[in-house]
């Protein structure tokens, strides 16, 4: 668990949420697991994303039971004659807690 204040948490919440991940993987996932993929920040851990998700959708009254996180490696990319790497990211998988169901087309 993260030892932060409050205030600090309040205030950052908003910034660990970056996107949502929109691809087949993640629908088959969301369809099958009940999991919703978030691109989140790289320094934002289990704890950070379940607060941001459940802030972010209070609304909806959303229940997060577990979070899973990974970091995506950028790939190598040629830049005519030079080489080059993207950028690395990080993925959260957001499983939701039975009878909790989330529709981003409603959300945004």
């Amino acid at each position: 668990m993260s030892q932060h204040t409050g205030n600090y948490i309040a205030e950052r919440l908003p910034l660990v949420l970056l996107a949502p991940i929109v691809s087949e993987k993640s629908t088959m996932v969301a369809d099958k697991l009940r999991q919703i993929a978030f691109r989140v920040a790289a320094d934002a851990t289990k704890a950070d994303v379940k607060a941001a998700v459940e802030a972010m959708f209070k609304e909806q009254k959303i229940e997060v039971a577990s979070v899973q996180v990974l970091n995506v490696k950028g790939k190598e990319k040629k830049f005519g004659r030079f080489n080059g790497r993207r950028r690395n990211w990080k993925k959260a998988y957001v499983c939701l807690k039975e009878g909790s169901d989330l529709n981003l087309a409603e959300a945004a």
